[in-house]
């Protein structure tokens, strides 16, 4: 049976000698802005609050006809065959359409797998949107929006390009307009952390929270964001994982006006109001084998 992953520089062959031409979708990675557990639910996840917010930076995905439903990429870390979520993303789209047609996705992948960007979910809602589209079949946003919770708990955010609250396990969903006016620089350290070990692990709170008025004064007063803005999973994740501790406050003395970690990690972003300053701490982390993202500020892929 032929493997689902190949190797960088085969797939990026593959690509250039079949999919010339074919159209690009962009699945786009996202940061929290915020994190705030709830509690833990009896089906065994945790509600949470958070917002999230789409960075500058995004998987490359094409489709092409194919007998049956095939995922290549480019990253050995990503799963493969059917434990990839965009594979599952197509096989559940198949089953609701009734459909026997196959696809063979290429995904380029530009964000690191386990960092808390959410990559993985945001391929398979890429998938829902678009494939629906090639195959010719018709999805209302209701079943799109079922099938999304089915395959992950934030994957239903990432239907949509903008900025949300979410509440619940992350699928009650509120769009709202959030310009961040500064330079956004993510900074992932190579470690992959488990969301779900850092849950289990995690210890929820009934303190009362506001995130989106604490952003709303955060843009004009960072200080606010400092002072309000939180992720209560970074006390699960740093004293096991202290580099991710240490970059955090790497950034922080260095000129950033803030920073929280991503998610259950292992990302942390910062927020620059000096774009010049951003690129050059993002120098000095590449210079030690970090994986650094600059989104420029007001950055929107609806625009």
């Amino acid at each position: 049976m032929q493997k689902t992953i190949l190797a960088s520089q085969t797939v990026l062959e593959y690509l250039g000698h079949h999919f010339c031409g074919m159209p690009m979708h962009q699945a786009y990675a996202k940061i929290n802005l915020g994190l705030h557990i709830t509690e833990k639910r009896t089906d065994g996840f945790h509600n949470i609050e958070t917002v999230f917010h789409l960075i500058d930076l995004y998987d490359e995905i094409k489709f092409a006809a194919f007998k049956k439903i095939e995922v290549l990429t480019n990253n050995e870390d990503a799963p493969g065959g059917e434990q990839n979520l965009a594979y599952k993303a197509a096989a559940q789209l198949q089953k609701h359409a009734g459909i026997s047609k196959g696809v063979k996705i290429t995904i380029k992948k530009n964000i690191p797998v386990g960092a808390g960007l959410g990559g993985g979910s945001s391929d398979a809602a890429t998938v829902l949107r678009e494939l629906p589209e090639f195959w010719k079949c018709k999805v209302t946003e209701k079943d799109l929006q079922r099938i999304a919770l089915s395959i992950g708990s934030d994957v239903p955010y990432f239907l949509k390009k903008g900025t949300a609250l979410g509440r619940g396990r992350g699928e009650q969903l509120e769009y709202f307009s959030l310009r961040i006016p500064f330079t956004i620089l993510v900074c992932n350290p190579v470690i992959q952390v488990s969301t779900a070990w850092a849950y289990e692990n995690c210890v929820p709170t009934k303190r009362a929270t506001d995130f989106k008025r604490i952003l709303a004064e955060g843009m004009k007063t960072p200080s606010t964001l400092v002072e309000k803005l939180y992720n209560d999973l970074e006390p699960v994740v740093f004293p096991h994982h202290p580099s991710i501790a240490q970059i955090k406050k790497a950034m922080a003395d260095s000129g950033a006006l803030f920073a929280l970690m991503s998610g259950s990690g292992s990302t942390v972003y910062g927020l620059f109001a000096n774009p010049g300053r951003a690129e050059e701490v993002a120098g000095t982390f590449s210079k030690i084998g970090l994986a650094t993202f600059i989104t420029p500020p007001n950055f929107s892929p609806a625009d």
